[in-house]
């Protein structure tokens, strides 16, 4: 009887935190895609400097906003891309109902925020950090339940 019920109410959980992880993908794509024109403007300057600070003790180089607002841009389609795999992932993970793809989501998360958090933190520029925890608290749970549910139903 117990089991009934859990099967009623796990699909709309399921289908709720495949939404979110399908949005969290759609937010990279869409930011990849904003990065590239956005990186130079004025509203981004305080961020800028938040990061030459972590590298010069003084007024950092004229030329170091551009090259910041450059690289900037430059990780843009990185983010492109990983936001196409991420969505592919998850619409793969949510038609297979594959433990193993959620599992390799969680595992790229886990190698790559420790290490962003690590090196920004390093570096200083605090705003990174709370960017990765944000990304992390917000999609390591659902991913994790999905893992979890999926590979009971296998």
């Amino acid at each position: 009887m117990t089991k009934i019920a859990t099967d009623v109410t796990e699909p709309a959980a399921r289908r709720w935190l495949v939404y979110w992880l399908y949005a969290a993908a759609l937010a990279h794509l869409l930011a990849g895609l904003l990065l590239p024109w956005l990186s130079g403007m004025p509203f981004l300057d305080d961020y800028h400097r938040s990061i030459a600070a972590g590298f010069w003790a003084g007024a950092a180089p004229t030329e170091a906003h551009a090259q910041q607002a450059w690289w900037m841009a430059l990780f843009g389609p990185t983010m492109q891309s990983v936001g196409l795999w991420m969505f592919a992932l998850v619409q793969i993970g949510h038609r297979q109902r594959s433990a193993a793809v959620w599992a390799w989501l969680i595992a790229g998360i886990v190698l790559w925020a420790p290490q962003d958090m690590l090196l920004s933190q390093r570096a200083g520029v605090l705003a990174n950090v709370w960017l990765d925890l944000f990304a992390v608290a917000t999609m390591l749970p659902p991913l994790v339940w999905l893992w979890r549910m999926d590979r009971r139903g296998a």
